[in-house]
């Protein structure tokens, strides 16, 4: 297709630059007089054409095809001389010599405003002419199916992009749902070892008052034991001295 293109646009270059050889060697014309010509160019083109193909329908044959075209090729001829005298009546006659050529746009040859219709017919039924029209044809048909190609291409890669998108939707929403789902189990998890530590500490504080109650339980039996010891050995140390204490009597009496 890169060639197809570049073969079509060398020919419109050089079609291009036929016009403006041709619009510095002519005269501006107005809007009105140029349309008048246009109209005798384009009923000369229709002339070249339909004699093209009815030649091609006669030599396969196909004689009433041919005839008919040719009736459409008469009346073509009447309105292209109704055309000619028009503009010809419309600018004077040396500007009417110099705006005697035009430029094919589909091949950039040269036609003149006064050739016959064997010489158009030879143009628009031409190996050049056809060949151009075929090329051009054969470039717009390429065009189309990449076109048409990409514009596939194009919707393929947005329902990828669309199910892909779907897709990390539906991860995250999953991903979310298990966090969430992690998240209540951690809570929990941390509500059910805050209860433990809570229990643990009360059991702890339970347990800690019970040894401090058991230390103070025993520490007043000691105390009570150590009390009931000291009042022993007071008595005892009472006896003792009230014991010796009457024995220094008796022996002073026996003295006496």
């Amino acid at each position: 297709m890169e060639h197809l293109q570049n073969f079509i646009n060398e020919c419109d270059r050089r079609t291009e630059q036929a016009k403006r050889r041709l619009a510095e060697t002519q005269e501006e014309l107005s809007a009105e007089v140029a349309a008048k010509l246009q109209r005798v160019h384009e009923l000369a083109e229709q002339i070249g054409k339909h004699l093209a193909q009815a030649e091609k329908l006669g030599e396969e044959g196909n004689v009433e095809e041919s005839m008919r075209i040719m009736e459409e090729v008469e009346e073509f001829k009447r309105q292209k001389s109704l055309a000619e005298q028009e503009y010809r009546n419309s600018m004077p006659a040396s500007s009417y010599q110099q705006q005697k050529l035009r430029v094919c746009e589909v091949c950039s040859a040269y036609l003149g405003i006064h050739d016959n219709d064997r010489r158009l017919a030879d143009h628009f039924g031409g190996k050049l002419h056809l060949g151009f029209i075929a090329i051009r044809e054969k470039l717009k048909e390429l065009k189309a199916e990449v076109n048409e190609k990409r514009q596939k291409g194009r919707l393929e890669r947005d329902r990828d992009y669309l199910r892909e998108r779907e897709e990390r939707s539906r991860s995250d929403s999953s991903r979310s749902r298990r966090h969430r789902s992690r998240s209540s189990s951690r809570h929990r998890h941390r509500s059910r070892s805050d209860e433990r530590r809570k229990r643990s500490k009360h059991r702890h504080r339970s347990s800690s008052r019970e040894r401090h109650r058991s230390r103070d339980r025993h520490s007043h039996r000691r105390e009570r034991s150590r009390d009931r010891k000291e009042k022993k050995r007071s008595r005892s140390r009472e006896r003792r001295r009230s014991h010796s204490t009457g024995n220094e009597k008796e022996e002073n009496n026996h003295e006496g």
